[in-house]
Formats: C-alpha cells, sequence, structure tokens
C-alpha cells in the first residue's frame, strides 16, 4: 500500500507523525511525507520527504493575512482569538500547499492519505483521487474545531479542485489522553519524536542530583524565549542539575554552574533518567512527557487576559509568571 503523509510545513507539526510513518514503512509499505520547511528534517529518520512549500516563511503568511483582519489579530495576541486566528493563518497556508500536494498525489498514486488538522490539503488530494483520508491529531486541541476553522478559509482551493466543503476523513487517530483534550477518534499512545542528535551518555544516568529538562517552542514569536530566562534566573536558588535543551543564544550566556546545555537530543531517550520537565506547553513536551511518566512544568503564555489554553485540564493548577520571573515558591 502506498500512504502519502501530508503535514504542515512546520518542525512541530511533522514530527509527530513520523513514529506512525516509520512504523508503516516498515510493516512494508511505502510512505511519502509531504511537507517543506523545517519539517523537511523528517528525512533525518529515513523517510522519503517531498518538499511542496518551496520557500516557505509562516512570518510572510501572517503579515500578509493580520492585517486584513485587525481584530482577529488584536484577539490572536490577547489570547482570546480561540481557533480564529489559527484558522486565518492555516488557511492562507493551505491554500498555498492545495494545488502542489494535489499534484504530488496525482503523479505517485497513493492509496491512503494520512494528514494532520493544519493540513487539510491532504483530505482535498484524498477526495480528488477518491482514495481514504486518515487525520492524526498532533496537537493538544479537538482536531475537528482546527480543520472546520482551517477549512473555512480554503472556498478558493475547495472550488479549484471541483469541492463544494471537506469530505470527513475514514478515520481519525486521537493521541492525547481523554483527561487532557478531548479528539474524536481511535486511541492510539502517543510516541515522541524530535529529529536528529545523539544522547550524551551522561543523559542516560541519573545524575548525583534531580536532574530537570528544559525545552522551548520551535516556533516563537518576537521575544518569546518560552520559559528558559525564568529556570535560569533561579537555577542557582535550586538544588538540581537543569539541562538547557536547544536554547537560544542569550538565555546561553552566563549560566549557573549547575546549568548545562545540549543541542537537539532525543528527548524521549533523556526522559527516564530525569526528575522533571519544564517547557512552554507545547503539544510535543506536554504528550511525550505524559507517556514517559515524567512530571511536567508547562509554563503557557497566557494572553492579557489571564486565559489559560481550552485544552488545559479542568482543576489543574495553573502558576503564572511575569516574563522574566519563575514560580518559586509554588
Amino acid at each position: 500500500m502506498r500512504v502519502l503523509v501530508v503535514s504542515a510545513p512546520l518542525v512541530g507539526h511533522v514530527f509527530p507523525l513520523v513514529p506512525l510513518a516509520v512504523a508503516l514503512r516498515d510493516a512494508g509499505h511505502d510512505v511519502l511525507l509531504a511537507t517543506g520547511g523545517g519539517g523537511l528534517a523528517a528525512a533525518e529518520a529515513g523517510l522519503p520527504v517531498h518538499d511542496v512549500a518551496p520557500g516557505f516563511d509562516f512570518g510572510r503568511i501572517a503579515l500578509r493575512v493580520f492585517p486584513r483582519h485587525p481584530l482577529i489579530a488584536r484577539a490572536e495576541l490577547a489570547g482570546t482569538a480561540g481557533t480564529r486566528g489559527a484558522g486565518l493563518l492555516f488557511g492562507a497556508l493551505n491554500d498555498q500547499l492545495t494545488d502542489p500536494v494535489v499534484a504530488l498525489a496525482t503523479q505517485w498514486r497513493p492509496n491512503l492519505v494520512l494528514y494532520e488538522p493544519f493540513a487539510v490539503a491532504g483530505a482535498v488530494a484524498a477526495a480528488r483521487l477518491d482514495v481514504p483520508a486518515v487525520r492524526q491529531e498532533n496537537s493538544l486541541f479537538d482536531g475537528r474545531e482546527l480543520v472546520r476553522a482551517t477549512s473555512a478559509r480554503l472556498g478558493a482551493a475547495l472550488r479549484r479542485h471541483g469541492l463544494t466543503e471537506l469530505p470527513p476523513p475514514a478515520a481519525a487517530l486521537a493521541v492525547a489522553p481523554p483527561s487532557v483534550a478531548v479528539q474524536g477518534g481511535w486511541p492510539m499512545r502517543y510516541e515522541s519524536y524530535v529529529g536528529g542528535g545523539e544522547l550524551p551518555g551522561w543523559l542516560r544516568e541519573p545524575g548525583e542530583r534531580p536532574r530537570i529538562l528544559v525545552t522551548r517552542s520551535t516556533l516563537t514569536g518576537p521575544g518569546d524565549r518560552g520559559p528558559m530566562p525564568a529556570v535560569v534566573a533561579a537555577a542557582a536558588q535550586v538544588d538540581a542539575e537543569i539541562v538547557l535543551v536547544r536554547p537560544d543564544e542569550r538565555s546561553a550566556r552566563s549560566l549557573p554552574g549547575n546549568v548545562r546545555v545540549v543541542d537537539w537530543i532525543p528527548l524521549d531517550e533523556a526522559m527516564p533518567a530525569s526528575a522533571a520537565l519544564v517547557h512552554h506547553g507545547g503539544a510535543g513536551s506536554t504528550l511525550g512527557a505524559l507517556a514517559a511518566g515524567l512530571p511536567q512544568l508547562a509554563t503557557m503564555g497566557p494572553g492579557t487576559d489571564g486565559t489559560t489554553p481550552s485544552w488545559w485540564p479542568a482543576g489543574a493548577p495553573v502558576w503564572r509568571c511575569a516574563p522574566g520571573t519563575s514560580p518559586r515558591g509554588r
């Protein structure tokens, strides 16, 4: 069977699809991954990858889209836009992706298309070829809502390919535990993939002190460095070994003696010997820590109204910190 895997051209969107794509390949199926941008790094997993977004620049899309919708842009900055802002951005992105994805599918002739909620171009291609499409969740939201928000902005692309609406998938795969997020579909255990890099030997075994891993998002906005500045500011007062994974240049300066720095590493392999994970609240970090049974602190960046992401479990603690501070004493 030929399986075309379609993802938005962003690392955080592509990598959650890689374990299933690799499993399909190892089971004897032909797999081709259609993505672009940073997502092309999935080739390091040994998968054939086709670039369907040459010259991709997400910032350029945002600069083109948001000025036309100032109220949604303002709500997005305040953290109150819900799926409206994402619908604008990924609707515009999929308008660009649809034609090259359909062209690739027409040439390669897959028997099945696997796509993620922000890559509905894959569903369009499946409909054009009249083959089954399967949606795999890769976030902490309900993919049905994300697909609705994205496809609502896809009218022109749908019409170009003879569709009036996006057909529902033949099946969906849910990766988040029901206690974390409601996602319709067959449950599938989340498997981590974080790209290239080798795990240093010292990260394979527990250290003399508890080890805290600290990560940041693969996609950040201006001035957004995630939890690392706050962690570094508090590190000298914490009796632990703190490991910054892929820090930005500013966060890696003048570090206390108990802070170490590493580049890309297979995070899932480092978690068993660690005591906790501090991260920005992204799906990969959250679900990866849950799968590993590792305590975690998600330093989410709520909007000016103090809202919390809709996927955050009801009743779960939320520690709010001003930029550059830390939740000490909590």
